[in-house]
């Protein structure tokens, strides 16, 4: 099978196409990513020679590029995505070219190119929030985007359904919790809090610090997206959650433990403009029609991303320095 991975030089395509290689390896990966900020090649150094892996630099909204791409390929897998809620606020514009119209892009190229397998991946974030006694989200929760971001994916959320319901293109979403583990952008708030610490710098919490979302470590995540696509039946949603639910004043206590540090380290700071309270997925669904459950508990998770972290220095300085960019202008230019 040749599968189109989009956005696999970010956190979770990345950690996708090593765990898809690994399992698969006589499958095939084409890597479309435009390499903003967030995207580092050097996440995927130890593949860029498989024979099996082929990247390409390009957008998801360039309609010749991906015509081209999809015409080759059996599957796409869409992580392609702006995703930092407080970069949306400060400017969504990006985000509703990326999230919407590259999405239509790509379900146009499906659709074009005899109604290719496409998978979605998006977030619980298009739910809303949740007060702290209501139940979990699941995949008939009503949509209800609080951020430009969210807003972005509920929108792409539903030109995939519109895909499947009109043209019939064989389509499945999964919306996933927070995700967290190896090769993840530092200015998410568990590599943040790592990396800041390992350096003897303070970590900066939002509000009270009592804002709780749900913690999906990333190679579950993987797993949950490979049944899906083994098992999962067309048209589907499947909300993937990792059983984690976690204030942040938690997390950073949790992480500040881990390291050996104390909570001096902690500075709280003014809150995110419309910070949603909570976030919590039932993943019911997906356990009880195709037997997935998230594997690797929290505190075993956290322990094996600190780790990473802490062997892994020259990563993310280079991405803190910008020296990352270095890599991939040097090959593909700005």
């Amino acid at each position: 099978m040749k599968i189109l991975v989009t956005g696999g030089a970010g956190f979770i395509g990345s950690n996708f196409i090593h765990y898809w290689l690994k399992k698969y390896p006589d499958d095939s990966i084409v890597n479309l990513d435009v390499l903003i900020y967030a995207e580092n090649l050097e996440n995927l150094l130890e593949v860029e020679n498989n024979q099996n892996y082929k990247f390409v630099k390009g957008d998801i909204g360039d309609k010749v590029l991906v015509d081209g791409l999809v015409e080759e390929v059996d599957l796409i897998v869409n992580f392609a995505a702006e995703s930092h809620v407080d970069r949306s606020v400060m400017d969504a514009e990006n985000f509703i070219k990326t999230n919407v119209l590259g999405t239509y892009v790509l379900l146009e190229a499906a659709k074009n190119n005899g109604l290719k397998r496409f998978h979605h991946i998006s977030t619980d974030e298009v739910y809303g929030h949740l007060g702290a006694s209501d139940p979990a989200f699941t995949e008939t929760t009503p949509y209800a985007p609080r951020s430009p971001y969210s807003a972005s994916k509920a929108a792409s959320d539903h030109l995939v359904r519109a895909y499947y319901q009109t043209y019939g293109l064989p389509i499945t979403i999964s919306n996933c919790s927070n995700n967290y583990g190896p090769y993840q952008f530092p200015e998410k708030l568990i590599p943040l809090f790592i990396t800041n610490l390992i350096e003897g710098k303070k970590v900066p919490v939002y509000g009270d610090g009592l804002n709780v979302r749900d913690w999906l470590y990333v190679e579950d995540h993987c797993r949950a997206i490979d049944v899906i696509l083994k098992k999962g039946k067309i048209g589907e949603t499947y909300c993937i959650g990792g059983d984690s639910e976690k204030t942040n004043q938690e997390i950073t206590k949790k992480i500040i433990e881990l390291l050996g540090k104390d909570e001096s380290s902690i500075e709280y700071v003014k809150d995110r403009l419309g910070h949603d309270r909570r976030y919590a997925i039932n993943f019911s669904k997906i356990k009880n029609e195709l037997g997935w459950e998230p594997s690797i508990n929290f505190e075993e998770g956290m322990e094996k991303t600190i780790e990473w972290y802490k062997n892994n220095e020259a990563w993310w300085k280079n991405i803190k320095t910008g020296d990352y960019q270095k890599y991939y202008e040097k090959q593909y230019g700005k």
